[in-house]
């Protein structure tokens, strides 16, 4: 079990937490209560972590978002005993898990969570510099999404966004995603020059 290095996006419908592992990735987890249920999104390992989300709630599901992103998910559902969601589409409890990327080698949904305007990603979307951001950027698109960004997360207007790769956003958080989708290619190319100088850094 991972020790719990930091608490991130904490608001009174939840909060994450990153790994330890690989820091400059900043793998974020989340823990999100709806109606006194707790529902874990892409859950690694820290200590603590279980105490704190069961003291939010009755455990309710665990929801994988990305096929590759299997963390601790199957372990959590275990351990609490709840379903685990990989990849949903359709509605998974009071969330819309919309269709990001569906190819053999690639399947990634998103979680809409309109009663409380909040967007989830996996990899879609994220805000770790010279990897999804650039620049003054707030939020930027997967690298290899960047030519086909995810538009159709244009239309939820969210209020926060929460990433799996870094903190999430509160404020101005449906201006951060149009931005990010509006950009997306044009600056691909900046990206590419960028980042493997940021990677010999770390």
């Amino acid at each position: 079990m991972g020790r719990l290095t930091e608490l991130v996006d904490e608001q009174d419908w939840g909060f994450g937490w990153v790994s330890p592992e690989r820091a400059w990735l900043r793998m974020t987890s989340h823990a999100l209560v709806a109606d006194g249920r707790v529902w874990l999104i892409d859950p690694l390992g820290a200590n603590g972590v279980e105490d704190r989300t069961c003291a939010l709630g009755e455990p309710a599901g665990v929801i994988q978002l990305l096929d590759r992103h299997e963390r601790d998910c199957a372990s959590f559902a275990r351990r609490v005993g709840v379903p685990h969601h990989v990849v949903p589409s359709g509605t998974v409890g009071p969330f819309e898990a919309i269709t990001i990327v569906d190819r053999s080698y690639w399947r990634e949904s998103a979680l809409w969570w309109p009663e409380r305007r909040v967007l989830a990603c996996a990899d879609a979307l994220g805000t770790v510099p010279h990897y999804f951001t650039l620049g003054g950027e707030r939020l930027g698109v997967h690298p290899l999404l960047r030519l086909t960004p995810p538009r159709q997360l244009g239309r939820l207007g969210p209020e926060h966004v929460l990433c799996g790769h870094g903190d999430g956003l509160h404020e101005r958080a449906s201006e951060a995603v149009l931005a990010a989708l509006a950009h997306s290619r044009r600056r691909l190319p900046r990206l590419l020059l960028e980042a493997p100088a940021a990677a010999l850094r770390r």
